[in-house]
């Protein structure tokens, strides 16, 4: 779903809050608010309010019941496997193109410096390493030269954020993307893009599965805390 920029600079403002709220678990899956309530906490009138939530409910992340108020989406965990699956359609395609292409590859080269380094240049920050990951495989999708498939990619990028955070939380899964991410690149770099994508679908794939494993007491872990507005 492709994103719909605000008119309204204030309403995008709260909009990027909510959902930076929402990705953080500080609005929870489930949380009821009022718009009253939430207006006041942002310090912000009702127009660009409802401007920005409206916006959320038509990307799913919002639901509004007749006199119930406003309630965060349940994650769809049916929804993030064909997300994953799409995402795995889109950068093995890009290893495809990025193999007929001569190099060199700034953005594969890039990519190394950060990825190709020893135990003790690893980053362990789990925020600091969701963006790092998001990064690199956005980077490879970049690297392909096909616009329109980093657009797609970037909308499903999006899509999975709220989930795909958590899987930093744990020290393995750390170590493993480094291990794996370094590995694609030397492949990139001496032209096997063919090995490089099957470990590619191999690394999504378990970052799927990690998906279907996370539970009720994963997400209260990862909040950052309640929002005092939240019934």
């Amino acid at each position: 779903m492709r994103a719909i920029q605000s008119a309204n600079p204030l309403a995008e403002q709260v909009y990027q809050q909510l959902k930076r709220d929402i990705f953080s678990f500080r609005l929870f899956p489930g949380d009821r608010f009022s718009e009253t309530d939430i207006a006041q906490y942002y310090g912000v009138s009702r127009t660009p309010m409802r401007d920005a939530l409206f916006r959320l409910l038509r990307e799913g992340y919002l639901e509004v019941g007749f006199r119930r108020g406003w309630k965060v989406s349940e994650i769809n965990f049916a929804q993030l496997d064909q997300l994953y699956d799409l995402r795995i359609v889109l950068e093995t395609a890009s290893l495809d193109k990025l193999a007929s292409t001569a190099p060199p590859h700034p953005e594969i080269d890039a990519l190394k410096a950060l990825w190709c380094v020893s135990p003790d240049a690893q980053q362990s920050d789990p925020v600091a390493m969701f963006g790092m990951d998001e990064d690199f495989h956005r980077g490879l999708v970049r690297a392909s030269g096909n616009d329109e498939m980093l657009r797609v990619h970037n909308e499903v990028t999006e899509r999975i954020r709220i989930v795909r955070r958590l899987d930093f939380l744990k020290p393995h899964r750390t170590i493993a993307t480094y291990d794996e991410h370094a590995k694609m690149l030397r492949f990139i770099d001496r032209g096997k893009c063919g090995e490089a994508a099957m470990l590619l679908r191999a690394h999504i794939t378990q970052s799927k599965l990690e998906v279907r494993k996370i539970t009720v007491s994963m997400l209260t872990e990862a909040r950052d805390r309640k929002l005092p507005f939240v019934g």
